[in-house]
């Protein structure tokens, strides 16, 4: 399907064009032809005057000039024919250049009668023939004048006609075309202009469309600035609701572990102080996981890349910190310039869940690699530790859970990555690595589809 607005109008109208001129060509060959028809009668009927003039009757006989004033007429080798018949058909005289020819043409007496028609030879030849009755004297039968000239003779003029026609038509067709396209690509320059603002919005380095556009298009200028508008409001007051509520629900999280920490310190509180501390992390980690899963999904209309090298610096430079009591050697395998098509702030939460996730849980190597594949890019983090059971890792990925009990908060940080993920469209798996233990592997869509 053919894309491109300019391309459908230029094509359409050379489609249109082009039906155009295919029926001008028949119509313009006709007239032509008849204009050449009424140039050859006149010719015919000049010669024909030519013979009625040249003509007298001497006691009731046609007399003829033994050379006619037309040269044409004296030559055998010559096209113009020249013939008069009697009242009864009958040729009383011929031209010269009628020797080598052998025409069987009968005239139709009406009276006064002027006649221009073709006619065909017993060879297939054909001829234009002009046969005008004339009376040269009152006693006499009238007698019939004819002059003719070979449909022939004017063939290489057709064609030569023809062919300059068609040359003419189609170089026309290819000018109008070229004008065509010329004419559309500044009429939708406009047009180029809005689709390079939106690239610059959807790339974050614009805010809104501009107010330089056509008329025509300003409606839809004014409804996208208010869709924007309205969607970084939306965000704003998304996330301060967010930010309130999770403030508002703290406080009361934190008056509870007050009550479970004196709760602990009673003789009979100890179970009662553990089923409380349970829930009160629970809810916690429900309140953290919500507020991530909300604030870190992509916009709406605005387009992000995030370089990826900076990002692994700044989360592996802060995980060898906190795991400093290891000794974590990191191996990177990233292409010079590899962008992914997210937030920063989502990338960092993405990869941070899964870098944090390899750290805890590694013996002593972490590989991260990135590779560009059909259509999209691959980040792949390894590590070298117990891995996954085969039969635990759809769970795991699926629905975040934990596997390592004794470090909580494991399963909200994969349910977090997997909801970026799937934001931008993208997949999560998981599989072995060749450093012997987990491999988290990333694909994420080269564009994000609207």
């Amino acid at each position: 399907m053919m894309r491109s607005l300019r391309s459908r109008l230029v094509l359409s109208a050379a489609v249109f064009a082009a039906l155009v001129i295919l029926a001008l060509v028949p119509a313009l060959q006709s007239v032509f032809d008849r204009t050449l028809e009424e140039v050859v009668q006149q010719r015919l009927a000049a010669d024909a005057s030519t013979l009625i003039g040249a003509a007298s009757v001497v006691d009731g006989r046609l007399e003829m000039p033994e050379r006619m004033p037309d040269e044409e007429f004296n030559l055998p080798e010559a096209k113009l024919l020249g013939y008069v018949h009697d009242a009864e058909g009958r040729v009383i005289w011929h031209s010269r250049s009628t020797a080598y020819q052998e025409l069987h043409y009968l005239p139709f007496y009406s009276g006064n009668r002027v006649e221009f028609l073709r006619i065909r030879d017993r060879t297939g030849s054909e001829y234009y023939v002009y046969d005008v009755e004339v009376q040269l004297s009152e006693h006499e039968l009238p007698l019939s004048f004819v002059t003719m000239l070979p449909v022939s003779e004017f063939a290489p003029l057709q064609r030569d006609f023809t062919q300059r026609l068609r040359l003419w038509l189609g170089g026309g067709l290819l000018l109008l075309l070229a004008l065509l396209w010329l004419a559309l690509s500044w009429s939708l320059r406009s047009l180029k202009g809005v689709r390079r603002e939106l690239q610059e919005i959807e790339s974050g380095s614009r805010d809104r469309l501009s107010d330089q556009h056509p008329y025509e298009l300003t409606r839809l200028t004014r409804s996208l600035n208010g869709l924007l508008d309205s969607e970084r409001l939306q965000q704003t007051r998304y996330r301060d609701s967010l930010a309130d509520l999770a403030h508002s629900l703290k406080t009361p999280l934190a008056v509870l572990q007050t009550v479970a920490d004196n709760l602990r310190g009673t003789p009979d509180g100890g179970e009662q102080a553990r089923v409380l501390q349970d829930q009160i992390e629970r809810m916690s980690q429900q309140i953290d996981y919500q507020l991530q899963r909300a604030s870190l999904r992509r916009s709406g209309l605005v387009r992000h890349r995030a370089a990826l090298q900076p990002v692994v610096n700044r989360l592996t430079a802060a995980l060898g910190k906190v795991y400093r009591d290891k000794t974590v050697h990191l191996e990177t395998q990233i292409p010079r310039g590899t962008t992914l098509p997210m937030e920063e702030e989502a990338l960092l939460e993405l990869l941070g869940n899964l870098l944090e996730n390899a750290y805890r849980l590694c013996l002593s190597r972490i590989r991260i690699s990135a590779r560009a594949l059909p259509e999209g890019l691959e980040l792949v983090v390894e590590d070298d530790g117990a891995g996954v059971p085969e039969d635990q890792r759809l769970r795991v990925i699926g629905r975040g859970e934990r596997l390592d009990t004794s470090h909580p908060g494991q399963g909200i940080g994969l349910a977090v990555v997997q909801d970026i993920i799937e934001s931008y469209q993208g997949r999560l798996s998981l599989g072995d690595s060749s450093l012997g233990g987990a491999a988290f592997r990333v694909w994420l869509p080269s564009e994000v589809r609207r």
